[in-house]
């Protein structure tokens, strides 16, 4: 068994090298180009573009055309005052119509103007939130890789615990021969090393399954094997005056300012409603009758005709008036929603802010613990095969060093998050 964790340790860099380069910004460039979610949310801008016309607004004029031909057989009685009386069965005639016709808004409380603007907000909302479909998905990305790459430094930490294992044990094994160790010490050492030989196997695994969801996360087309050579690198130059100031470019705030415009202009048109409507109305017919018998043998009439129509709004049992209290209501709660959704992203990214100075703290400190650590390893290593000190002392040390190492790591990590976090709160998250 410990011939094939070795084997598969020793075989894991030519493994890698044969395999496929994936850098953060291919990574990103794929997500952007395949991910489920954001490609619907591009369908729903084109649906906002599409519907944004004056057409859909009730601006242009609309235009039908009309024909009709019919057939009938009818029983005629008639009586004229000059004193003849007709009385036919059987009168086959045939009428045919045919005319194009159209009508247009001229005035309705300016609704049409309303309408257009709310059309307007929606698709700038949608693009909006497009923009911001596009930041998540650039940060579920990085976070996902950068997760990557601290869970290869988990790795490498436990490369370096088996690397001093198999010193150890190595020691113990030259003290044995000339017997100056004991069959428990060599034991100890056998089954640290055997542990460490599992912990690798096991990391590797994980790594191996969080490379299957990036590849997931970014629906990638090929699920070939690939490599990641990457470093996790802090932007220090975030400041909080910086934040604030850009957090008002927030997509989910600039969606819920386009809300209380969108609902504005629902009040404008809620309003029009009460307002008197004027349109335009013009045709162009064509009627003709004929009949095989009876008083009129033949009627034909065609020709133009023009027309306004008023229509004036009395009572409608107060619909109107409800409409406009509600939509009023409406826009007020949009304005209370980003206030509160202002107060929440400030919060988010005051704690995100904290985190992240911290961790940049945290991470000076720990290096100097990290470098120590180190030092002590090949110190007590050293002291061990001199006889200076006990196993116990150097699986002590080994402690140490593997905290510290940790440590080091997810500080770095936690510092790249919540910069992340930070950036994409405030919508400067570039790769």
């Amino acid at each position: 068994m410990k011939k094939i964790y070795i084997c598969i340790v020793l075989l894991i860099p030519m493994l890698l090298n044969a395999q496929k380069l994936l850098t953060l910004k291919n990574a990103i460039d794929t997500a952007l180009k395949n991910n489920y979610d954001l490609q619907i949310t591009k369908n729903f801008v084109k649906i906002a573009t599409v519907n944004n016309t004056y057409g859909m607004a009730g601006g242009l004029p609309y235009i039908n055309a009309n024909f009709g031909d019919n057939l009938y057989s009818n029983n005629t009685s008639q009586k004229l005052n000059t004193g003849p009386q007709t009385n036919e069965n059987g009168i086959v005639g045939t009428t045919l119509n045919a005319g194009i016709s159209a009508n247009i808004i001229l005035f309705n409380g300016f609704k049409v103007i309303a309408t257009k603007k709310r059309l307007d907000y929606l698709q700038k909302q949608s693009e909006i939130e497009l923009n911001g479909q596009i930041q998540n998905t650039i940060a579920e990305v990085m976070l996902k890789y950068y997760d990557i790459i601290r869970q290869q430094g988990y790795l490498l930490i436990m490369q370096n615990m088996l690397d001093v294992s198999e010193k150890k044990l190595e020691i113990i094994n030259a003290k044995n021969n000339v017997g100056m160790a004991n069959g428990v010490d060599v034991m100890q050492a056998q089954s640290d090393v055997n542990a460490a030989e599992q912990n690798l196997a096991i990391q590797q695994l994980i790594i191996e399954q969080e490379k299957a969801d990036l590849l997931l996360l970014i629906n990638s087309q090929t699920k070939e094997p690939y490599s990641i050579y990457d470093s996790i690198v802090i932007d220090k130059s975030l400041v909080w005056d910086s934040i604030t100031n850009y957090l008002k470019k927030n997509p989910q705030l600039l969606s819920a300012d386009q809300q209380i415009k969108i609902y504005e202009q629902i009040v404008k048109e809620t309003s029009a409603q009460r307002i008197p409507l004027l349109k335009m109305n013009t045709a162009y017919n064509f009627d003709r009758t004929v009949n095989n018998s009876g008083y009129t043998l033949l009627n034909q009439n065609y020709g133009p005709s023009v027309g306004l129509t008023l229509q004036i709004p009395i009572f409608n049992g107060n619909v109107y008036k409800t409409q406009k209290t509600i939509a009023d209501i409406n826009v007020n709660n949009s304005r209370l929603e980003k206030e509160n959704l202002y107060n929440t992203l400030i919060n988010s990214a005051f704690k995100e802010y904290l985190s992240f100075t911290a961790a940049l703290k945290q991470i000076e400190s720990q290096k100097k613990n990290y470098e120590l650590a180190k030092k002590l390893v090949d110190l007590v290593l050293k002291n061990f095969q001199y006889g200076q000190v006990t196993i116990l002392d150097v699986k002590a040390a080994q402690t140490t060093y593997e905290n510290a190492a940790y440590l080091l790591i997810n500080f770095q990590y936690n510092a790249k998050i919540a910069e992340i976090v930070l950036k994409q709160l405030v919508y400067q998250l570039t790769y």
